[in-house]
């Protein structure tokens, strides 16, 4: 089989790979919290937030600024662990796909 016939191929293959750690980083969650435990956010490792929590005892109209930088905290950390763990499992996938020229 002729190299750009192989290379097709691992690379059809990688794009099924890919597909299927997508599908399952698009249910895999991570969660994050800030303020001690008053804000929790839960990421999904595709890059989107699943939901928020906030408990009743931080909604104080006078601190509504440390709300929101806890909020900012506790996303920021969620979405940094989904995206290295997206990272880490498709580097796994592309590990050993070399083409040349390219890498």
């Amino acid at each position: 089989m002729s190299s750009i016939g192989k290379l097709m191929k691992q690379a059809a293959r990688m794009q099924q790979q890919m597909e299927q750690v997508q599908a399952l980083l698009a249910a895999r969650t991570v969660e994050a919290t800030s303020g001690g435990g008053a804000v929790k956010i839960v990421a999904r490792c595709e890059g989107t937030i699943a939901s928020i929590k906030i408990d009743p005892a931080a909604l104080n109209p006078s601190d509504a600024q440390l709300l929101e930088d806890m909020l900012l905290t506790a996303v920021n950390k969620a979405l940094g662990e989904a995206k290295q763990i997206y990272n880490e499992e498709m580097g796994k996938v592309t590990a050993g796909f070399n083409m040349p020229g390219l890498m």
